[in-house]
């Protein structure tokens, strides 16, 4: 449409990909995915957190690789094919001995524009339900990422960044508008928080929020959660994804975050005088 051309209004995709644990096939299957929603009009698609892997601490060795390296770029060269911004979801990249968890960004020409690396690493224990320990393997970033298109500013995160209100103020406190963490919430924390915190974040920093999850496979070790969703800055759930593998479209209309932020001045009633989150670093 051609409120679609303006570039106050783009539509985003996220892929909910089925991640099986032969990385040449999630590459080939992510690749047709991001083709058919470039298909649907989409200018910004996010794949899922690990999205070439299986999520487990024993398989982030096995499968990690360098940026630039095989999975980035196979997503380099289907950004300039599709002449879109890919969020290439993460992968587990291998740099100077370490393991991170990693979300590589490319532009419409296939450039790098970012790599995210997850900065709060997922050790957890919920008795009964839940133990997970990346740092087993893992190490944190240490560096915010944001990058730049024709539509807004994007920041990102990945899975557990977004129970950190903080990353996402100062997000918005540098221009972001959308907010991306690809995820793979479980079947303990996805019904109780997955959905709350997106709307969380969304609704404190007037911004539009999305997650892209992995589909559901009941059969692998760690079952995610699914649900891909996208938040508005009112905090609506503009769509959302079930368990299957599928891809979410939302249209983003950034006239309508400025109207909320108008009507609704936080940012401008802030007391600076009593509180602040500031970034320590760049």
């Amino acid at each position: 449409s051609s409120l679609l051309s303006s570039s106050s209004a783009f539509r985003l995709a996220l892929i909910q990909l089925q991640v099986s644990s032969i990385k040449s096939e999630n590459l080939t299957r992510a690749c047709g995915l991001i083709r058919e929603a470039s298909k649907q009009g989409a200018q910004i698609v996010s794949l899922p957190e690990c999205f070439n892997s299986p999520y487990g601490t024993k398989y982030f060795p096995e499968y990690a690789e360098k940026i630039p390296g095989d999975s980035t770029q196979k997503l380099s060269e289907v950004a300039k094919e599709c002449s879109m911004y890919v969020i290439g979801g993460s992968i587990p990249e291998e740099d100077a001995g370490r393991l991170y968890n990693t979300c590589a960004v490319f532009g419409p020409d296939g450039a790098l524009l970012a790599r995210h690396r997850k900065l709060h690493l997922f050790d957890i224990d919920v008795p009964g339900k839940i133990t997970f320990q990346e740092s087993e393997t893992l190490s944190p970033g240490d560096s915010f990422s944001v990058f730049d298109t024709p539509y807004c500013r994007v920041g990102l995160g990945i899975c557990y960044d977004i129970r950190f209100a903080e990353l996402a103020q100062i997000y918005a406190q540098r221009g972001c508008q959308l907010l991306v963490y690809p995820g793979a919430f479980n079947l303990t924390t996805g019904p109780a928080h997955w959905e709350l915190l997106q709307r969380g974040r969304a609704v404190d920093n007037q911004v539009y929020v999305a997650t892209a999850s992995p589909a559901r496979d009941e059969k692998a070790s760690y079952v995610a959660w699914g649900h891909s969703t996208v938040v508005s800055p009112w905090g609506e759930v503009l769509a959302k994804a079930g368990t299957e593998e599928t891809i979410v479209y939302a249209d983003i209309d950034l006239k309508k975050l400025a109207e909320i932020r108008q009507q609704i001045p936080i940012f401008s009633q802030k007391r600076s005088d009593l509180y602040a989150v500031e970034a320590k670093k760049s």
